[in-house]
């Protein structure tokens, strides 16, 4: 994480030097002695180097506008630094969320020492660099020695993380019970679904059941081969892009993961959704390996089926405490259905 002397701010006064990795400049303003490598903020918000080359923008996060502003340019500027307002920690994680894997590093200005851990640390990854105030020793002193905790815990590195997320994993049955009535959804795609496959959902990101399609003939209803009958809105199901959504967000035009036992992934389209009252069954699974517990709520109708590892479809009205169900063990956590590159707990 790098630290930015903030020259460019306005406060006046003589510069004293800092350990900083660069120094942001105003445009126009001459470059110190002591000061290697220069940035130069312009009032139309972009970030000059020495060459009067564009490499950055400056945006001012504290309300919708903002945030929207900064997410539209991440993936095209080099570095973003974010200012923020009376929201300070929920603005930076939303734009941390959204890097993540872009190319943009990120900037946080810091104007107190209690802010400085927020930024270091949020969504457990942080920001990439923060940019301090001229002349204040003391928020120095602590930015030095927050991101030398950093540094600390990311001394394993983060290579591999994301490696290997989609394959598919045998989850154990733990309990069957009552989940009450509630709100239903089902899932209509513009395609239709082989025997086998099916959407991945949970009521956690990081612990998703396949869920089978309609596909499977039956005496008392016709199949719905282009229908997943997917559970409670609350739940998320995995999308085409490897983020997740929940259900009740789930718009037509969207495109989700499709996924067979074998963990091939597909997308399909949806073409829309299907919500009604019913009452639920409350499946809660583990996976042995990791210690990865999940639920899901499911309509209690015979059609809703899950998928074994043998390549059985059992009925969730049938399956029973220690049978096994194919799934999903995510290694990330994520943040607005965004994988987050750290091994954490969703929340």
């Amino acid at each position: 994480m790098e630290l930015w002397l903030d020259a460019a701010s306005g406060n006046g006064g003589i510069l004293h030097p800092h350990p900083a990795d660069r120094v942001l400049l105003a445009a126009g303003d001459g470059v110190p002695d002591w000061v290697d490598s220069a940035l130069f903020a312009c009032e139309d918000g972009r970030i000059l180097d020495s060459s009067t080359t564009p490499v950055g923008v400056h945006v001012d996060i504290s309300d919708a506008a903002g945030q929207d502003a900064a997410k539209s340019m991440v993936g095209l500027a080099s570095w973003i630094v974010l200012t923020t307002g009376d929201w300070q920690m929920i603005p930076l994680e939303n734009i941390v969320a959204a890097a993540q894997g872009t190319g943009t590093q990120l900037v946080a200005r810091i104007d107190t020492s209690q802010a400085i851990r927020g930024a270091a640390f949020a969504l457990e990854t942080g920001v990439d660099g923060l940019l301090l105030p001229a002349n204040q020793s003391e928020i120095w002193a602590d930015a030095q020695i927050i991101a030398a905790e950093r540094l600390a815990t990311q001394s394993e590195g983060e290579e591999g993380i994301l490696e290997g997320e989609s394959e598919i994993a045998s989850l154990e049955i733990i309990s069957i019970e009552d989940g009450g009535v509630g709100d239903r959804v089902c899932v209509d795609l513009t395609s239709i679904l082989e025997v086998g496959e099916g959407l991945l959902i949970g009521s956690a990101a990081n612990a998703l059941v396949l869920v089978h399609g309609e596909t499977l003939e039956s005496e008392f209803v016709p199949p719905r081969p282009f229908r997943v009958n997917a559970g409670a809105v609350h739940a998320y199901v995995l999308m085409a892009d490897g983020s997740t959504k929940y259900l009740s967000e789930l718009m037509a035009g969207d495109s989700v993961a499709v996924c067979s036992p074998s963990g091939i992934v597909r997308s399909a389209i949806i073409g829309r959704m299907k919500i009604e009252s019913r009452p639920f069954i409350l499946l809660r699974y583990g996976h042995s390996e990791s210690g990865v517990r999940g639920q899901i709520f499911l309509q209690q109708a015979e059609t809703v089926r899950l998928i074994s590892p043998l390549g059985d479809m059992p009925s969730v009205t049938s399956v029973e405490a220690g049978d096994i169900l194919l799934g999903f063990i995510g290694t990330s956590a994520r943040h607005i259905g965004q994988n987050v590159l750290s091994i954490a707990e969703e929340h």
